[in-house]
């Protein structure tokens, strides 16, 4: 991978935490996002400790070896984002992106007994057997062996809900993680109101949403013009992050 390579990703991830920040979907100075920039996926990039989404610019963003156990020992590493994204680099080399969020509804969702996005319209149907459980929640994931666990259970799937925790979504690119990531929020909120409701779900059928979900993937172009469009925002009206 190139030098212009790793700046075009160094923006896209800049622009990914401010428009995350914008929608309200992080948490105070937490949560973090990744993007290998390297063939092997060893070499990837990861936010700063404690720096607030609404402030990251390209240039903040650290490069880390997945391979180098010294990094969760780094003053500006937030041990819990080197767990996580430095196990998911080291042994997932197919994941270009990984984003942990702790969004409200998605969370919610997550706390529940059985934490299943059940398919009840076209977003809920994005997720129809495409979600990874985690229900041993421990505490802090601040250990390499937590997050080789949390990666162990991606297995082939590219999202994992994390019991009473929060969610995490992986992507060969960052435009398609935001989106995905904005998508299985939203999925979560319709359901979360649905529940609310009190009423009996509707829920589609296994064939319905089975053909939804594969019409999903079948539109990555419009996962990608979702975040370019967002990025176009950005700088309109905040182009700080690209610097």
């Amino acid at each position: 991978m190139t030098v212009h390579d790793e700046s075009r990703i160094r923006v896209d991830l800049a622009a990914a935490f401010r428009i995350v920040a914008r929608l309200g979907l992080h948490e105070a100075v937490a949560n973090h996002f990744s993007a290998a920039v390297s063939p092997d996926g060893r070499w990837f990039l990861l936010n700063p400790k404690w720096r607030h989404f609404s402030r990251i610019r390209a240039s903040d963003l650290v490069l880390l070896d997945a391979e180098d156990e010294d990094a969760r020992h780094r003053a500006d590493i937030d041990p819990t984002a080197w767990a996580i994204h430095g196990q998911i680099h080291r042994l997932l080399p197919q994941v270009r992106v990984a984003m942990h969020l702790h969004p409200i509804h998605a969370t919610t969702i997550a706390c529940l007994a059985d934490p299943t996005i059940r398919p009840i319209e076209q977003n809920t149907a994005r997720y129809f057997n495409r979600v990874a459980t985690d229900t041993l929640y421990g505490g802090m994931a601040d250990t390499g062996a937590e997050g080789a666990r949390l990666a162990g259970l991606l297995g082939n799937r590219s999202r994992l809900m994390m019991g009473n925790h929060g969610v995490l979504v992986t992507a060969p690119t960052v435009g398609e993680a935001f989106d995905d990531i904005y998508t299985l929020e939203r999925a979560c909120q319709i359901l979360v109101s649905a529940y609310a409701t009190g009423q009996p779900l509707k829920v589609l059928n296994d064939d319905v949403a089975e053909k939804t979900a594969r019409d999903w993937e079948g539109i990555r172009d419009f996962s990608i013009a979702h975040f370019e469009e967002m990025k176009r925002i950005l700088d309109r009206e905040d182009p700080s992050y690209a610097d």
